[in-house]
């Protein structure tokens, strides 16, 4: 039986990829990225890449709604590692994200990344995996 929140979406999409890691994924109708290895040299974008840009982009959107909501401009900035580990069958992806948010004080903007991290739908995805973790930061390293 199909999972009955599939009724009433706010926006569904479907993505596509019928050619394996070293071709191409889609959107119908949309988007087209050539995709590879990350282990290669071949042109194309990776699922690593897919993923971090994925979370980093959920991150800082509901950081701008955290933002507003509190009446302070939008300053916050994601930065996402992904990293590729393991051995074969055994695959992992490792994610980190770093999150800073300028102009507000450090126990401030750790408040604001924290509601961020649990209202973002591909951080609420992620934080149970135990490969996914979060921090907030005052500078990028």
């Amino acid at each position: 039986m199909q999972d009955e929140r599939w009724n009433n979406p706010l926006y569904q999409t479907e993505a596509v990829n019928d050619e394996g890691l070293n071709g191409h994924a889609y959107v119908p109708d949309g988007i087209k990225v050539e995709t590879s290895s990350p282990l290669n040299s071949k042109p194309g974008t990776n699922p690593e890449q897919l993923l971090g840009m994925s979370l980093a982009t959920c991150l800082e959107a509901t950081l701008q709604a955290v933002e507003r909501e509190h009446g302070v401009p939008h300053t916050a900035e994601v930065h996402v590692k992904v990293a590729y580990i393991g051995e074969r069958a055994e695959y992992q992806f490792l994610v980190h994200a770093q999150i800073m948010v300028k102009g507000v004080d450090f126990e401030t903007a750790d408040k604001f990344a924290q509601e961020a991290e649990n209202r973002c739908p591909v951080s609420k995805l992620l934080k149970n995996s135990g490969n996914y973790t979060a921090e907030t930061v005052t500078s990028f390293g």
